[in-house]
């Protein structure tokens, strides 16, 4: 296990050091995040907690599994539910948002800075080509983030360089106990499509999870660069965007759009990651725009964002 848990270490420090409280791992059950469940209490104290949806008859049975192999290795193990009468309206958005949630909630109490997640290489490969094929731009083909703030947690993913069969290889290898989530052959779902195709395609998954952290190295990039013009380029409630290209003012509408909602309750909710191209279009096209809760409109290179006025009632 010594090799494995040195290249854990190195992957690990190299994100985040080693951190001085515990590091907190999310486990579902699988080989992957028993993979690193069992790395991280290798390298450093560490705290487990598995969520359990209340989605299938078997999820109890397997967070019970996880905190029976907890409770053996000395492992402080948490098992999460949904609050009282949560019910998803999309299965997965819906999971994924209550997921994060309970974690980083349960990693704060616990004192914990850095919360594990186990992506690997071929997540990231799908994840880049399932995007790829929805048109994303440079942001969105950066894929999986390797690090990135979750309500004031550090979401760390230590196995991006690392491959699914590894992980498994590690698992068995280890005699760690592991369940295969049905979900992951279930066609319906975009990932598992996309996860058939791979296997069969002539294309390296770790070479494609390279080229989503090229695309995330050049968003930070393109995100630093329009930090550096946020104050040369603001006018009141205009922005100057004279001479920058599409992906430059794209990332300053976003700011704007957040600025005008920060400074004032409007209608509707935001995330950064939205698409804008719609709103772009229409004020390359000198037209207004409203996106959530917020006016847009030209004046030539000055593009002006304020609260949109209220909806008028549809009664006569």
């Amino acid at each position: 296990m010594t090799d494995w848990t040195e290249r854990f270490r190195a992957d690990l420090t190299a994100l985040v050091g080693l951190p001085s409280g515990p590091i907190a791992v999310a486990v579902s059950g699988g080989p992957d995040s028993m993979a690193l469940l069992s790395l991280a209490h290798a390298t450093a104290p560490t705290i487990a907690a598995t969520v359990d949806h209340r989605l299938r008859a078997a999820s109890a049975a397997e967070a019970r599994m996880v905190a029976d192999w907890c409770a053996a290795a000395g492992v402080p193990h948490t098992t999460l539910v949904p609050p009282d009468g949560w019910a998803p309206q999309s299965i997965q958005a819906d999971a994924r948002v209550l997921r994060y949630a309970l974690l980083t909630d349960w990693a704060k109490t616990n004192g914990a800075t850095v919360l594990l997640t186990a992506h690997h290489a071929d997540d990231q490969a799908e994840t880049f080509l399932m995007r790829a094929g929805r048109g994303s731009g440079v942001t969105g083909l950066g894929g999986i983030r390797a690090l990135r703030d979750e309500r004031g947690v550090t979401l760390a993913r230590p196995l991006l360089g690392w491959r699914r069969a590894e992980l498994r290889a590690f698992a068995e290898a280890q005699g760690l106990p592991f369940v295969d989530d049905p979900s992951n052959a279930d066609p319906r779902f975009d990932r598992v499509r996309m996860r058939d195709w791979l296997s069969d395609a002539p294309i390296e998954a770790r070479a494609v999870a390279q080229s989503a952290a090229a695309c995330a190295e050049a968003a930070a990039a393109l995100d630093a660069m329009a930090d550096l013009m946020v104050t040369e380029r603001r006018r009141g409630d205009g922005w100057d965007m004279t001479g920058l290209p599409r992906e430059v003012r794209r990332r300053l509408a976003r700011r704007a759009i957040l600025d005008v909602r920060t400074a004032r309750p409007c209608e509707g909710r935001f995330d950064p990651a939205t698409n804008v191209e719609g709103l772009l279009d229409a004020l390359y096209a000198g037209e207004k725009a409203t996106i959530a809760g917020v006016l847009a409109c030209s004046q030539g290179q000055i593009w002006h964002f304020r609260p949109a006025p209220p909806r008028r009632s549809d009664r006569v």
